[in-house]
Parts: C-alpha cells; sequence; structure tokens
C-alpha cells in the first residue's frame, strides 16, 4: 500500500499540490488543504484490484485521473477497518481544527465589535446612497456583525473602496446579518449583499437579513424559515451575468416554500436596481 500512496503523493506533487501526510485509500472522496490552508484540494484512491483513482483542487477547477501500473488483492475486512478507523480520526482531527478556527473568528468578532462606533458617513454608505443601519466603524472601515443562530461569530470589514473582507477563519454558512425588526403584517427579506438589503429594508421596511453570498442564500433561508414558519419570504437575488444569483436565489426560494425576485437589469443586484429607480 505504501507504494499506492507514494504513487498518489508523486501525482499531487507533479500538479502543484501538496499531499497530506497520510492517505486513505478506501474509495471515497477525502478533502485536504491548498496553499491558502483552505481544504479545496480532494483525492479519491480505489486499491481493491487495479489501483486507480482522482485528484483535484475546486479553486482551480484541475481534474486528473490516474490508473497504478500492476494489480493489488482486494482489500480484507481488516483493511478496511483499518482505513474506516483512520477515515474517522481524520474528521475529528478536522472538526477540532475548525472548531478551533471558528472559535478564534468569534473571540476576534467580540473584540473588534466592542472598540466600533457608530459611522456618520462613510464613502461606502454615499456610494450606495444607503444609511448606517447596524454597522460599526473600526479604524475607517465598515464593520458588519454576522452571526450564526444568534452568536456573533465574525465581521465583513468593508473599506472606503468597497473591499470586504471576513475575519480570518469565520464561520460563514448559514451565517447572516439582520437589518430592521420583525412585522408580522410584512414579508421577510433575505438579499445577498448587506448594501442591498440596507437598500430593500429602506424602501420596504421589512425585517431583512443578509446571506453574504448567493452560495449562502439556501442555509440563511433554512434558518430563517425555522424561526417563521407561517410567514412569506422573498429571496432578492442579484441578476448576474453568470447566472449564479438567479439559481442561487430559485433554489433557496424553492427549498423554503418562499417565492423570489431578481432586478430586470443583467448585473444589478437590488441596491442597483433601487438608485436607478430614484435616480430617473
Amino acid at each position: 500500500m505504501n507504494n499506492i500512496q507514494e504513487t498518489v503523493k508523486k501525482a499531487m506533487r507533479d500538479n502543484g499540490m501538496t499531499p497530506p501526510d497520510t492517505l486513505i485509500l478506501d474509495g471515497v472522496l477525502h478533502r485536504f488543504k491548498d496553499e491558502s490552508g483552505k481544504p479545496n484540494c480532494y483525492y479519491v484512491v480505489h486499491v481493491d484490484g487495479r489501483a486507480a483513482g482522482m485528484i483535484g483542487d475546486w479553486k482551480t477547477g484541475l481534474k486528473v485521473n490516474w490508473k497504478a501500473e500492476g494489480n493489488y488483492p482486494k482489500l480484507t475486512e481488516a483493511q478496511r477497518t483499518e482505513f474506516k478507523l483512520e477515515q474517522q480520526k481524520q474528521q475529528q482531527l478536522r472538526k477540532a481544527e475548525e472548531k478551533s478556527r471558528h472559535d478564534g473568528a468569534i473571540s476576534k468578532a467580540s473584540w473588534i465589535w466592542s472598540r466600533t462606533t457608530k459611522p456618520t458617513t462613510h464613502p461606502y454608505l454615499t456610494k450606495k446612497r444607503i444609511k448606517p443601519h447596524n454597522a460599526g466603524l473600526y479604524k475607517k472601515m465598515l464593520a458588519i456583525p454576522v452571526f450564526n443562530d444568534g452568536v456573533l461569530v465574525s465581521i465583513q470589514l468593508i473599506d472606503a473602496d468597497g473591499n470586504k473582507r471576513f475575519l480570518s477563519g469565520s464561520k460563514l454558512k448559514g451565517s447572516y446579518s439582520q437589518l430592521g425588526i420583525y412585522n408580522p403584517s410584512k414579508s421577510i427579506l433575505i438579499s445577498e449583499g448587506w448594501a442591498t438589503g440596507a437598500s430593500l429594508q429602506e424602501v420596504d421596511d421589512c425585517l431583512t437579513y443578509v446571506a453574504f453570498s448567493a452560495n449562502n442564500l439556501k442555509a440563511v433561508a433554512a434558518y430563517i424559515r425555522s424561526l417563521y414558519p407561517l410567514n412569506e419570504i422573498i429571496i432578492c437575488g442579484d441578476n448576474d451575468k453568470s447566472g449564479v444569483g438567479q439559481i442561487a436565489a430559485k433554489e433557496a426560494a424553492l427549498a423554503i416554500g418562499g417565492k423570489y425576485i431578481i432586478p430586470e437589469t443583467m448585473g444589478h443586484d437590488w441596491n442597483d436596481a433601487i438608485n436607478m429607480e430614484v435616480l430617473v
């Protein structure tokens, strides 16, 4: 089996990857970290009979299939059990590492938020024609609080040019920011970006949640539906040229029995659409 391990590791190195110390050869897809420290790389190795598998990188789109020379005996039950135990061990280690990163981001978010002030003006607010809402100001950057199940887990920092970043190690799946207060007679809105959510909240005065990305709309929608099982929820997606925003908004709406709306103009989000109406 060591020969197979070295064969797969060589294929990884030949394609610019840094292999993990130990590979699990059980025919199941396993993720590992790229040079940035994020688990974007993966591998699958089958060793029953002729060894074969695949390596890849979701970030770069790399996907390489390979086959080893010669045949290998089928795995024994003892080997299968050994691989299963190793897989569980690796999963536990990854979960522990992930929790440590998330806990670090939570501590940093609390520290930063305690040092914010309330912004009265900011270049990004002026550009987007929105009010500060729940934003804080930290070192000349807007600080947007990010919650997960009611707990502050991160902060999105936005500089004067509109560049955005989250705290390193943040738990982002299912995380959100909240604008406005609940009104039982009104719909609940979910947007991708914070500025988009701010514009929608100012126009419609609805409770509005910000998912921060198209990929997170579905997870946030599921959480909001669990809080408000009977309310109308509307996913306010972006009209992306790639189609990503439209597809994500539709999937999120279908998953919770809600509705979705998309701006008419290609390339626009609802901040663009609302500002265009104001300027006309």
